[in-house]
């Protein structure tokens, strides 16, 4: 097996997106494990994790490393949050918010395997109730399905550190289903343009459909 870094933390084996497993032997989503020169490799699926599909179609800006604070809006059943919790390592923390209680049942079992992922049952319109315990991070991750998602990004932000870097993921249907995504997106942008300036914009095209990933960088 060929493997190569793509960056801190990422890597690509045999062509295919892998994060090290940081709970050797365990799996997160039914993801395929390798062992590559004694080290075993969660392999990352770009069709189930948009910041998989966003490195795949050529996203260079990757702030999440080692000993990253993330706060992750949106976490899920944690299939991305599990492989940014492996590149930050025991160092770093992932704070996970999910408001489903469903989700949230499986991302409690996964947070207590994984001691440097840390759950926070709640909306993240809400960040009264967590910003005492998450403080102020470097990275801010959203991916939530709400309307709202400029709003949800423009409060959470007070938990970011000045020039920190956000990653979006920005559902058009989850805004408006009637107009073309790509004015949702524009608008989204324009109305965070106070807060953010933008480094990259990533379709995801053909892992996801009628989304952007954007990369901000906050303003001082």
């Amino acid at each position: 097996m060929q493997i190569t870094q793509v960056f801190k933390g990422v890597f690509r084996i045999d062509g295919k997106l892998a994060t090290l497993n940081l709970v050797p032997s365990a799996r997160v989503y039914g993801e395929e494990l390798k062992t590559v020169q004694g080290a075993e490799y969660r392999m990352w699926n770009p069709y189930r994790s948009k910041l998989a599909a966003a490195i795949l179609n050529g996203m260079k800006t990757m702030a999440i490393t080692e000993g990253s604070e993330v706060l992750y809006l949106g976490a899920a059943n944690g299939t991305t949050c599990s492989h940014v919790s492996d590149i930050v390592g025991g160092s770093g923390s992932v704070y996970c918010v999910e408001v489903s209680k469903r989700s949230m049942r499986d991302l409690l079992d996964l947070c207590d395997a994984r001691e440097n992922m840390l759950p926070i049952f709640t909306d993240a319109r809400y960040i009264d109730e967590y910003k005492d315990d998450v403080g102020t991070v470097d990275v801010l991750y959203q991916d939530v399905s709400a309307q709202e998602q400029a709003d949800i990004l423009l409060k959470n932000s007070a938990l970011l550190d000045s020039e920190g870097i956000a990653y979006v993921a920005i559902k058009s249907q989850s805004i408006d289903i009637t107009r073309k995504p790509e004015e949702i997106f524009e608008e989204f942008i324009d109305a965070v343009s106070d807060e953010f300036s933008v480094i990259e914009r990533i379709r995801l095209e053909p892992y996801d459909k009628m989304h952007l990933f954007v990369v901000f960088r906050k303003r001082r």
